[in-house]
């Protein structure tokens, strides 16, 4: 009987642990981590996203003028609006916008007339609410969002003339009040491309006061008792009598499929729900993804760094899909205008985040990257071709179809993919033809399939990038099409084209170089020389590009002790730089000049792994040192805590790996190379239920070197850990050293995968 008393007792323990509440991680996010950024330098240039887990739309303050990529600025000193936002990128710019005011006393709606002065001292940004005051009207705005919807809450002073205003935006919009309803619908048709003619915005806003007037704006022009307008730039004032701290309430949803649909998802979202219930339920949601990982034993700054790093990973690829009356998923594609059964995922450069974002969802969302590669498939289905910079439709910008690398990785990772025959088709299809976009398809792709590169001299700018790009995605083909059982001349034709990257390598230099169509290399040559053969980088960085075959460019280069000299000298050559291809001195110059730190260009993407590359020479001692040291550098909780562009999470996410102590280099291969872990203890819990433990309990600031490794209490001495073994689950234990081991990781067994090597056996 005491047995079965404590056998119980342990059992409801064990339940009660398990069932409770996860740990209040949201409240180390900084949304404001990356805002204090302009076009001439970035650090980050992101904007305060509020928001749900990859929600269809955010919502956040608007400083800048309407259609202004950088549409919010720590720096400036007022806030003109409350914008629904699909921007992914102040680069790629916002579509289907719309924004909410709130003013007193004086009727105005042209924004550089509006805007009132705020501080940060006075404003609160969490993931899941905002809270801004504005000193010109004596209002506070609230916001919390779901992910179609959001309430605000407005806070007015005692006066007759309390005003909301509703802004459709430019480039053609609609909005229609009903007084008696208390109802605002509308429209918004505002993009920078990627949208079909029937591209809309719809939505709908429900205020919990009667209205006193109504006000049209049409193109600026306002009109008392004007319900509806539709023209280029459309507006609604609705004035209210209101008592001193009197809250008004609205309620917002929207839909690209159609005011039906917005109304529905308004319903479904927030139904009945007040706006601290509304809160609350956002603040659950974000807690649940960020106590996906428990890190301990770090700064409170390190901590706030990594879980406002956690956050930026969890905002792109946004959802573009809605739920109908009968709970099906449905979706607006904007590739061919209809609305259609199945996933759709945008807002998202593959360019960037084929390199950490979808290798960590991957590892830790494998559900949802599953419903992203259905989305691709409907893509493909919708127009003809995979996306490789969708926001929302095909957008023509960065190189490579590395589309190839963010599929293959998931289907070799076991994520379940329902259309994987139709997605082969989809990649296949790209290694064959160009595109009709630049960054759809493979530009120069009769060069490359003939001559093995794409030439300097043919037109095609990049050409060396895109040489480099197509043969680690033709590599992760290749992966592909041994697990698909593809006919042998098929598979020795992609693992032939995976290393075409030797045919751009320049031994004389030992750097990668524009080939000309004669097979001359390009003349004069300057490794710092920016854009011209390469992508936002030159020489320096596109060298180590070879993400599939590290022992191979090492051979190339004459053996590891010439690779690593190489490598070394990457963070002690002068940072000297050319721009005469961009004709200006583009931000990653400048962002990379401030840094210290040599060539190394850690605010744009094509550098990123090469710190993780001295375990493929056996010196990982010296990726602990870097990796430790750019993480200590280059990231803060802070608005200026990143360097460069975030670009969709990618920045973030690398910083997120790395703080656990590892780095996928190659997605296709099932590998994540080892660095050094900031934490003493990080704990993952797995979407298999599993958990995965790095330990590090001497680490510090000083120990940032790895003196011995075990897993699951076994001498572990590899440079890398496997997909596998992390799946698994358990516990991977680190003893930290202010001295590196330079005995650990030396034998070329421990050293990460090579294609190189797999093609000897």
């Amino acid at each position: 009987m005491k047995k079965t008393f404590i056998s119980t007792l342990l059992i409801f323990v064990g339940y009660f642990s398990f069932a409770q509440a996860p740990e209040n991680l949201v409240k180390y996010v900084n949304p404001l981590v990356g805002t204090d950024s302009k076009f001439e330098f970035s650090n980050g240039n992101t904007y305060p996203a509020i928001a749900r887990p990859w929600g269809m739309n955010f919502w956040t303050p608007q400083t800048n003028k309407m259609g202004d990529g950088w549409t919010y600025q720590y720096a400036s000193n007022k806030i003109r609006g409350f914008k629904q936002t699909h921007q992914p990128s102040p680069w790629i710019n916002d579509y289907g916008a719309f924004s909410i005011f709130a003013t007193t006393e004086k009727l105005v709606f042209d924004e550089n007339k509006r805007e009132s002065w705020y501080s940060h001292k006075a404003e609160t940004s969490k993931p899941h609410y905002y809270r801004a005051y504005l000193s010109d009207y004596n209002t506070t705005v609230e916001i919390t969002p779901t992910e179609r919807a959001a309430r605000f809450r407005i806070t007015y002073p005692e006066t007759n003339k309390a005003y909301l205003i509703i802004d459709g935006f430019f480039k053609n919009s609609y909005i229609k009040v009903f007084p008696k309803e208390r109802k605002i619908i509308g429209y918004a048709r505002n993009s920078s491309g990627g949208v079909p003619e029937n591209f809309k915005n719809y939505f709908v806003i429900y205020v919990d006061k009667d209205f006193e007037e109504v006000y049209g704006v049409k193109d600026g022009e306002i009109t008392l008792n004007n319900l509806e307008v539709e023209t280029k730039h459309a507006g609604s004032i609705i004035r209210f009598k209101t008592k001193t701290n009197e809250q008004i309430n609205l309620k917002v949803a929207s839909s690209f499929i159609s005011a039906e649909q917005a109304e529905l998802n308004l319903k479904n979202e927030i139904g009945d729900l007040n706006f601290d219930q509304l809160m609350a339920q956002g603040e659950k949601s974000w807690n649940t993804q960020l106590n996906r990982i428990k890190v301990e034993g770090g700064s409170d700054d390190e901590l706030r760094t990594f879980y406002s790093a956690l956050y930026h990973t969890m905002l792109f690829p946004r959802k573009f899909y809605e739920l109908d009356k009968d709970k099906k998923v449905i979706h607006y594609s904007p590739y061919n205008g209809q609305v259609l059964e199945g996933y759709m995922f945008t807002d998202n450069g593959f360019w960037d985040t084929f390199r950490a974002v979808f290798p960590f969802f991957n590892l830790m969302f494998p559900e949802m990257n599953s419903q992203i590669m259905e989305g691709l498939s409907n893509a493909y289905k919708e127009s003809g071709w995979l996306p490789e910079w969708a926001s929302p439709g095909h957008r023509d910008c960065m190189v490579g179809s590395n589309s190839a690398s963010i599929i293959a990785d998931a289907y070799l990772k076991g994520i379940k993919i329902q259309e994987i025959e139709k997605l082969y088709e989809a990649i296949t299809k790209n290694t064959n033809q160009a595109g009709p976009l630049s960054s759809v398809g493979r530009l120069g792709v009769q060069y490359y399939n003939t001559l093995g590169y794409v030439p300097y001299d043919v037109g095609i700018n990049e050409n060396t990038a895109r040489t480099l790009e197509y043969a680690y995605d033709d590599f992760t083909i290749w992966k592909m099409a041994k697990l698909l059982k593809r006919p042998q001349a098929e598979i020795d034709l992609y693992a032939k084209r995976a290393q075409n990257y030797r045919n751009v390598f320049d031994k004389s230099t030992n750097f990668v170089r524009g080939k000309n169509k004669d097979g001359s290399f390009q003349t004069p040559f300057r490794p710092d020389k920016w854009g011209d053969a390469f992508t936002e980088g030159c020489s320096w960085h596109w060298t180590w590009c070879v993400f599939h075959d590290i022992q191979g460019l090492s051979d190339l280069m004459g053996g590891k002790k010439n690779f690593v000299a190489k490598l070394d000298s990457v963070f002690t050559a002068p940072p000297t730089f050319d721009f005469s291809y961009y004709g200006i001195q583009i931000h990653e110059i400048t962002e990379m000049l401030v840094m210290n730190m040599g060539q190394y260009a850690h605010g744009n993407q094509p550098i990123q792994h090469m710190p993780y590359l001295y375990n493929y020479a056996g010196e990982p001692w010296k990726t602990q040192y870097h990796v430790r040291n750019i993480m200590k550098k280059l990231y803060t909780p802070y608005p200026d805590g990143l360097c460069g562009d975030e670009d969709n999470g990618q920045t973030s996410a690398w910083y997120v790996f790395s703080a656990l102590g590892m780095y996928p280099v190659a997605p296709g291969t099932d590998q994540y190379v080892l660095g050094s872990p900031l934490f003493k203890k990080a704990t993952i819990k797995l979407e298999n239920g599993k958990t995965f433990t790095i330990q590090a309990p001497e680490n510090s600031s000083e120990k940032v070197y790895v003196e011995q490794a075990s897993l699951n209490n076994v001498n572990y001495t590899k440079n890398y850990l496997s997909y596998a073994d992390i799946m698994k689950g358990g516990t991977f234990k680190l003893k930290m050293s202010a001295t590196p081991n330079k005995n650990k990781g030396i034998k070329e067994s421990d050293f990460p995968y090579s294609m190189s090597n797999e093609l000897k056996k």
